[in-house]
């Protein structure tokens, strides 16, 4: 069997997109993914097949990136976003035998699904980006998206959701179909979601609740086993005293000043700081040696040495440290973030800050973060978050392509 795994996205998407190539790769079948390039010789150092669409997008967690889109310049993108997926996914779906689109900007998988004859799965990534009367949709900063009247009710906020998806995805896709010999789609998202999607998420950490329009099939979050130790000048900094408070943007962009405000607040309460280079190239705001800036690591292995793991709420990270039993701060930037730091609260295994982290906002935030009864919360969460998604995930996509 051979597997197209199509999306386009940050890491938060590349990632679990990986895991499952990984997974199938062990069950001994093939799998091939097209992804932005960014991930390209990441993926294929794991092993896995890759055909890179698009052009980088590293570059948007930059603070020139900042400025929102003309409606002309986001036409533009669109358009050119699903024609380089329809012309790298056409070469690399040949001899596949099923495609799965991962996350909402993976256009063109179903396409190349119908044009082959093979059945199509989509994956979200959080239950936010899935339609349900139970919350309204996220809003796609980096598109220009926005919500307006956010007092109407849900199903009327689904609906302009709908609306929005066909009025910037209908023509362009419609376009490239034809091109295919295939029908025009009337519904854009229906098309990309099906009425049986699958929820790459933690059932504990992010729960599916329910939709009468949607059958859902929550396979659990996908992981890759990271065995990769922690630098020997890095284990040398951990030892040398109390566990640190980690710091960390991934692949989105920081608020301004974020290292700063971060760095004094946890020497305010005597504790040393791991700051996370990642896309928006963070770094240190002095020589002392209470601080220390990494880059890749194996975050998993780190956040059982950290005292608390200040955030943006990607579903990654917000994972990895629910695993490792941490208490979190969550500073969401964009998108499903919110919805993370919002089940991080609930579930009373950190806290979540909305505005701007001014120092006095972040010292509560880490006070009550740190506090017993949060930490005891976070290591009891730890305990019931399954790692086990992308293994279940890669045998149904083989059972669906054998059938």
């Amino acid at each position: 069997m051979r597997a197209l795994l199509s999306t386009i996205g940050s890491r938060g998407e590349a990632q679990p997109v990986v895991a499952l190539a990984v997974q199938l790769i062990r069950l001994g079948h093939e799998a091939v993914v097209c992804a932005p390039p960014d991930f390209q010789r990441w993926a294929e150092s794991l092993g896995v097949s890759y055909v890179p669409v698009g052009p980088e997008v590293r570059g948007t967690a930059r603070p020139a990136a900042r400025s929102v889109p003309t409606p002309e310049q986001r036409r533009q993108m669109i358009e050119g976003t699903v024609a380089g997926q329809f012309q790298a996914l056409g070469p690399a779906s040949d001899g596949c035998d099923v495609v799965l689109g991962g996350g909402g900007l993976a256009i063109a998988a179903h396409s190349i699904a119908d044009w082959l004859g093979v059945p199509y799965v989509y994956a979200a990534f959080a239950p936010i980006t899935l339609p349900s009367p139970y919350h309204a949709p996220p809003v796609f900063g980096l598109l220009g998206q926005g919500r307006d009247g956010v007092s109407a009710e849900i199903t009327d906020l689904w609906a302009e959701d709908e609306r929005r998806w066909n009025a910037s995805w209908q023509a362009p896709l419609n376009s490239q179909r034809g091109r295919l010999g295939l029908p025009p789609v009337e519904d854009v998202r229906s098309h990309l979601f099906t009425a049986s999607p699958w929820l790459a998420a933690d059932p504990v950490l992010a729960p599916w609740p329910g939709s009468p329009d949607l059958d859902v099939f929550q396979t659990g979050v996908w992981l890759l086993d990271d065995t990769r130790p922690l630098d020997s000048e890095f284990v040398a900094f951990l030892d040398a005293g109390e566990p640190p408070i980690y710091c960390g943007f991934g692949s989105v962009r920081a608020p301004e000043g974020i290292t700063r405000t971060v760095i004094e607040t946890a020497r305010s309460f005597g504790r040393r700081v791991v700051i996370s280079r990642g896309w928006a190239d963070l770094d240190l705001v002095d020589n002392e040696p209470d601080c220390i800036v990494v880059s890749e690591v194996n975050q998993r292995a780190l956040f059982t040495r950290v005292a608390a793991v200040v955030q943006h709420g990607g579903a990654g990270t917000t994972t990895a440290a629910a695993i490792a039993g941490v208490p979190q701060v969550v500073l969401p930037q964009m998108f499903d973030q919110h919805y993370h730091a919002d089940r991080v609260e609930r579930l009373g295994i950190g806290a979540a800050l909305a505005g701007a982290p001014t120092a006095e906002a972040l010292r509560a935030a880490l006070q009550r973060a740190m506090d017993d009864g949060t930490v005891a919360n976070a290591r009891s969460v730890a305990a019931k978050v399954t790692t086990d998604g992308a293994s279940r995930a890669a045998k149904t996509l083989i059972a669906l392509a054998q059938r």
